[in-house]
């Protein structure tokens, strides 16, 4: 074993230890790790799988999503299939019926999921949607045992307590990449614009769910900035997507990153985020392949099931298979 194998050995476990005893990760620290030799990874993966058992346990957040509204958005997100200035082929219809979504909240708790989200495409619905949709929550919630989330977009203070007051437990609203990088992906709206309805959900007292997406293009520096941002924010939850890039859009063309480097993000993302929820979201399946398993033993304990908004994912009985080998016990409604 050389110098260097022996330097990364013992950073990993001087990290591990001073996090399990309540400190922290530094950035240096972080950056040296993204840097770690594919060899070494599954060292860095078990220093992260025995914080995640310290600080969350074993129970495992199984996400289900409903696309309740898709495709001409108005925003230019450059990975955005549902853009409308973009080729992609995304699915285009209007906000779904409440029996539409209720039937896909009990088919969502009838598959072993602990959450089920309602996302819609575009900056913030019309006021006619928002109020069906409150309305086709407030159903969901009567009638069907299962954690509310909801992703819709920008929110003001206003719609903050109707839509929380109707039964959301948890809102996702991305930062997507760190605040640097942002405005190559995206100028419709600024990023703070994004901050400001994360901090909006921090203080109405709700679950906030924020994560981003690795391959688009970003260095390994700002995919750092945005997970130490997160944790900084105090976010609850941070969905890790892996670009699938598709047809149409500005990122078609991107390399994505290679399994061991999502591994290695995962890992250090729960080092960054002790506490929190780390859920491995789009992408995955194309991405990580046949090391899924293992992601879900580098810190990772959420996973979005059964498929995203403009792609398909593996079936609900295989994710679930997998979370139960891994160790996992899938979380009950809350």
């Amino acid at each position: 074993m050389d110098s260097n194998q022996i330097h990364f050995l013992e950073l990993i476990d001087k990290i591990e230890e001073r996090i399990l005893n309540g400190g922290h990760i530094e950035i240096g620290e972080a950056e040296s790790l993204l840097r770690l030799p594919d060899d070494l990874t599954m060292k860095l993966a078990a220093a992260a799988d025995r914080i995640r058992i310290e600080f969350v346990g074993h129970l495992f957040d199984a996400c289900s999503l409903i696309n309740a509204k898709s495709g001409r958005c108005s925003e230019d997100c450059a990975f955005c299939a549902q853009a409308a200035g973009h080729k992609g082929a995304s699915e285009v219809y209007p906000l779904r019926s409440g029996d539409e979504i209720l039937k896909a909240a009990r088919e969502a708790k009838e598959s072993g999921a602990s959450r089920f989200c309602t996302v819609t495409s575009g900056g913030a619905l019309n006021e006619k949607d928002f109020d069906d949709l409150v309305h086709s929550i407030k159903r969901v919630k009567s009638e069907v045992d299962i954690a509310l989330d909801a992703s819709l977009g920008f929110l003001n203070p206003s719609r903050a307590n109707r839509l929380f007051g109707a039964g959301i437990a948890r809102y996702n609203h991305n930062l997507e990449s760190s605040r640097d990088y942002y405005p190559s992906i995206c100028t419709t709206h600024s990023y703070q614009t994004r901050v400001d309805t994360v901090k909006l959900v921090k203080e109405s007292a709700v679950s906030v769910c924020c994560g981003g997406i690795i391959g688009l293009g970003e260095t390994p520096r700002q995919r750092l900035d945005l997970a130490f941002y997160l944790a900084e924010l105090g976010v609850d939850c941070v969905p890790i997507n892996i670009l699938n890039p598709r047809p149409g859009t500005p990122l078609e063309h991107a390399q994505p990153p290679t399994a061991m480097e999502i591994i290695r993000t995962v890992a250090i993302f729960r080092m960054i985020l002790p506490k929190a929820t780390i859920k491995l979201a789009g992408g995955r399946e194309l991405n990580l392949g046949d090391f899924q398993g293992l992601a879900l033993r580098a810190g990772a304990n959420g996973m979005i099931i059964g498929g995203y908004l403009t792609t398909r994912g593996r079936s609900v009985e295989d994710d679930l298979r997998m979370v139960h080998q891994a160790g996992f016990e899938i979380a009950q409604a809350c």
